[in-house]
């Protein structure tokens, strides 16, 4: 599909992770960070604006999304080394950006590896695993607000929390791209941490099925997972959407799922936890778009 134009009504299944969903209004691939600044300007495309790099943490509704969504990945795919810091547009995967890290010998980038989007929903979420977290490595970031204007921001801009983040003065911006900050390391060690983290992943996750990675956030001194195993939901289906019987806090497509039978399977899972457990999970996915 051609980059940096406007198209119509297009499918979304194929560009988030768990493939559902139903049609953008309006779809632009971005390669071109300025020409992403002008287009909005001149409102060559339309808001409001979604932005989605693999479509890893978010459920897209049947009935698509209003608007124009602003794919990132397969467009915007600089990462480059800047003496002690490393620049990533929004749109590299967190894989690819780890692995660099590593190869120029530093360490401590491993846990990127094990987050299935891109940089930009990182930022968004503040996505972490294995004891790290994105924002705990960003020197600044590169934002765009709704009418087209780019800046750089610095870290101390906003308040990094659990599975999210926020501008201190509440600023409606998208994120870009970040600088980040690694500590030197050894190169051969970098590489073996991703290695090592790689293999944990693909045998402990539903891998091999479509899925958005963890649907619920950890509450405070308790692993979502375990809550739901300990609920007996594990394998408890609705439609095509299965509660992931390998780690119960992966919800995956069978194959014939709709965005309904996922969101369904989310309430049945907060309702009957809390009815079990007494405590109230979360999602660290966001549902998007129209019913």
């Amino acid at each position: 599909m051609e980059k940096n134009v406007c198209h119509q009504d297009v499918p979304l299944k194929k560009y988030n992770s768990w493939k559902v969903g139903g049609p953008a209004q309006f779809f632009y691939i971005c390669s071109d960070k300025d020409l992403l600044s002008e287009h909005i300007k001149i409102k060559k495309i339309s808001p409001p604006f979604t932005f989605i790099g693999l479509g890893s943490n978010m459920l897209i509704r049947d009935g698509g999304i209003k608007g124009t969504v602003i794919m990132m990945h397969g467009g915007l795919s600089e990462v480059s080394i800047y003496g002690q810091y490393f620049y990533a547009d929004a749109g590299v995967s967190c894989s690819k950006a780890a692995k660099f890290i590593a190869k120029e010998g530093f360490s401590h980038s491993a846990f990127l590896a094990g987050i299935p989007g891109t940089i930009g929903g990182a930022l968004a979420m503040n996505a972490g695993c294995y004891g790290s977290e994105t924002w705990n490595f960003v020197k600044k970031v590169l934002v765009i607000d709704g009418q087209g204007n780019q800046c750089e921001r610095d870290k101390e801009e906003y308040v990094p929390e659990y599975r999210k983040v926020k501008n201190k003065n509440n600023l409606n911006e998208y994120f870009l791209g970040a600088w980040l900050q690694f500590p030197q390391g050894v190169k051969e060690d970098a590489e073996k941490d991703i290695k090592f983290l790689l293999k944990s992943r693909k045998e402990s996750q539903p891998l091999d099925w479509p899925t958005a990675g963890s649907t619920f956030r950890n509450p405070p001194n308790h692993f979502a997972a375990k809550l739901i195993e300990e609920s007996g939901l594990k394998g408890f289906t609705i439609g095509g959407a299965q509660i992931s019987i390998k780690h119960a806090n992966f919800i995956i497509n069978l194959g014939n799922a709709t965005a309904r039978d996922i969101e369904d399977l989310i309430t049945h899972t907060i309702k009957k936890v809390f009815k079990e457990k007494n405590i109230i999970l979360e999602t660290e996915i966001k549902i998007i778009g129209e019913y």
